[in-house]
């Protein structure tokens, strides 16, 4: 079974960056990886903490889920230790070099999908779009080959995961 995900797994991995390639997505997926970086939470949170009645909810929802999904980011990112498949794959050229060798799970992913996790939450009408946003960050990262699809996977349900656990806390 193990053999047969692993083989899916990249599978997968390859046809979305033949995709990518075959239709010029390369800048596009640099561009919308590039979103989901961290400052751009912290930019947010606190324009909505001081311009929207509901900014302290999102605020504390967003620091909270963050500090759920960090640490076991890292924890599980370093201690399963999988190498990106721009490093592990010797055929393979991303000419897209990572901060760092492991992949799973997707931070970049997480980070989306905490963020897009909690507007849901709080701004529910959003929710479609910035769902949306969140796959085409995690496709992006496939496209770009630094991530299998299953590190992608992994990186949804930290994400997910993380304000789910938040918001049953603090409600």
């Amino acid at each position: 079974m193990k053999t047969s995900i692993s083989q899916l797994d990249k599978y997968w991995f390859y046809w979305i960056v033949q995709f990518s390639r075959d239709n010029c997505l390369s800048k596009a997926a640099k561009q919308i990886s590039a979103t989901a970086d961290g400052h751009y939470y912290v930019y947010l949170s606190v324009a909505l903490l001081f311009f929207h009645p509901n900014g302290q909810h999102f605020f504390n929802l967003v620091l909270g889920s963050f500090m759920v999904e960090f640490p076991l980011y890292l924890l599980l990112k370093n201690s399963i230790r999988r190498h990106r498949p721009c490093h592990a794959l010797a055929e393979f050229d991303s000419g897209f070099e990572p901060l760092d060798k492991f992949s799973l799970p997707s931070g970049h992913t997480a980070g989306a999908f905490v963020f897009a996790s909690v507007i849901n939450v709080v701004f529910p009408v959003l929710a479609p779009i910035v769902f949306a946003w969140a796959c085409f960050v995690g496709t992006s990262r496939i496209a770009l080959g630094v991530h299998y699809p299953l590190d992608i996977i992994a990186g949804t349900l930290l994400g997910m995961g993380s304000v789910l656990l938040v918001e049953q806390l603090i409600l």
